[in-house]
């Protein structure tokens, strides 16, 4: 797609309206599907509750809840903890992941209600992902199967869970894993430059690096959009937990990177080096939505003079997304945002909308209302 450059400045209150009118149409249409993908049609499609992506729409919910104090958010909301429980006492493929899981569902429910059942399983959540710790390593493992050594950039953005666990339970065992993983991101996943690679495998016996591999990116040193944005904000939040400055300045670096490449209308190609006609490579507006709500939380963490940059870089991606790739004069359509890449490489999800871009642009225009509390 070859959307217009845009300048137009944010109507926060106005899209926020938007925003309250296309959920209420969305808990109709999207009922009790766990949403990933919308394709041509409009329609998500419903995938499994153990997908890694089951947790945001509810987390819509609940931040929808959250803001207006409307009950209807809440009771959509309500039992996605208690599927994703259920699902975990069953055969199940969860994974590094489980903060997107868990952190917009459990730890949202525990956060807005009080409710106990929903520490419980945030708690849950929170040891099974520092079970996938790798000391040798100083890393959490990815995904499932015979893939004990890898590694994804996609990690950083679940940490929040440990830092939450741990400050919520008291033990520090949490954080130490959790900032373990982050060094090991510093090390081996952002780039002096502020690109970063998706997948870097490590010997699982001895935690020795091994290679990195392209993952969803176009190639091993390509700069895919996306991974960037995990880095971006997931360096940001661990920042934010630790008060460590490597943290934030290797979130800097990528956000410098980050902006630096985007095109005339401020939303991503799929990958930075895709090719050498980037116009005519897909866009991802998840990972526009992703870096804005990144660079957002990044200028909280700075003086006014130096996180101005970062805001008015956010909201020129939330401007472009608004204008140029926004469903708001199609009402059928479930999604929020068009054109959206899952995995270009694999001809997987291109140009359809992805309900985690879907969130990550309502907590971003959240944040600049002035929602104070945060998922991740």
């Amino acid at each position: 797609m070859q959307a217009s450059s845009t300048q137009s400045k944010l109507d926060v209150k106005r899209i926020w309206k938007q925003l309250e009118e296309k959920v209420d149409r969305m808990i109709v249409q999207i009922g009790e599907k766990s949403p990933h993908a919308a394709k041509a049609d409009g329609i998500y499609d419903d995938q499994r509750i153990d997908w890694w992506t089951s947790g945001f729409w509810p987390g819509i919910l609940w931040l929808m809840n959250e803001t207006t104090g409307n009950e209807k958010y809440k009771e959509a909301a309500w039992s996605w903890d208690e599927r994703l429980e259920a699902q975990m006492l069953r055969p199940n493929s969860f994974d590094h992941d489980v903060g997107f899981h868990f952190l917009p569902t459990a730890v949202a429910k525990y956060r807005i209600t009080g409710d106990k059942d929903a520490l419980r399983r945030g708690l849950f959540a929170a040891n099974f992902m520092a079970g996938r710790f790798n000391l040798n390593g100083r890393f959490i493992r990815a995904w499932n199967g015979d893939m004990h050594g890898w590694s994804i950039i996609d990690t950083c953005m679940n940490l929040s869970l440990l830092y939450w666990a741990s400050a919520e339970s008291g033990d520090s065992r949490f954080a130490h894993i959790a900032s373990a993983h982050a060094d090991t991101v510093l090390k081996h996943f952002i780039r002096e430059d502020g690109s970063v690679n998706h997948i870097v495998c490590f010997d699982p016996e001895t935690g020795e690096f091994d290679q990195v591999r392209g993952g969803q990116g176009a190639a091993p040193n390509s700069g895919w959009s996306r991974g960037a944005s995990w880095a971006l904000y997931g360096m940001a939040n661990t920042f934010r937990y630790t008060g460590n400055i490597e943290y934030l300045r290797a979130a800097q670096r990528v956000a410098h990177y980050f902006i630096a490449n985007l095109p005339d209308d401020h939303v991503p190609h799929w990958d930075f080096r895709a090719s050498e006609q980037m116009d005519e490579e897909p866009r991802d507006t998840s990972a526009g939505a992703i870096a804005a709500s990144g660079l957002i939380e990044l200028a909280a963490l700075l003086a006014e003079k130096e996180g101005r940059i970062y805001r008015e870089a956010a909201e020129r991606i939330l401007a472009s997304l608004y204008s140029n790739y926004g469903t708001w004069t199609e009402p059928s359509h479930e999604a929020i945002l068009k054109h959206g890449t899952g995995h270009k490489p694999a001809g997987q999800n291109v140009d359809v909308s992805l309900i985690y871009g879907d969130y990550f642009f309502v907590e971003a225009i959240a944040k600049l209302n002035g929602w104070k509390q945060r998922m991740f």
